[in-house]
């Protein structure tokens, strides 16, 4: 029985296909120590993201206000202090849960 060209050739390529993975694998370099540390890492990081986005908030906030007390206009002082307010709540969540949780 003769193999055709194309034959031999989807036969080299699946055997690639097969042993290529095996050739490539590369050992999981996971980290010594405590695995509780990575968690506590991200949870860090986290927390610092949305430290910053209350502090955009609570800067975008004393602009609101500043700019209501120029114009005389009671809506955008209320939404100015709404959003100084959040995100002062927001860029103290962290410390504010710390103090909760004990």
């Amino acid at each position: 029985m003769k193999h055709t060209d194309c034959t031999r050739r989807a036969f080299k390529a699946l055997l690639t296909a097969a042993l290529l993975p095996l050739c490539l694998t590369v050992p999981a370099l996971a980290v010594e120590g405590d695995p509780l540390q990575v968690v506590n890492n991200l949870s860090d990081f986290v927390f610092q993201c949305i430290q910053a986005i209350g502090v955009i908030l609570l800067g975008f906030g004393i602009v609101q206000i500043g700019l209501s007390l120029k114009g005389h206009d009671a809506g955008q002082r209320a939404q100015g202090f709404m959003c100084f307010f959040g995100g002062l709540l927001i860029a103290f969540a962290k410390p504010i849960l710390d103090s909760i949780m004990g």
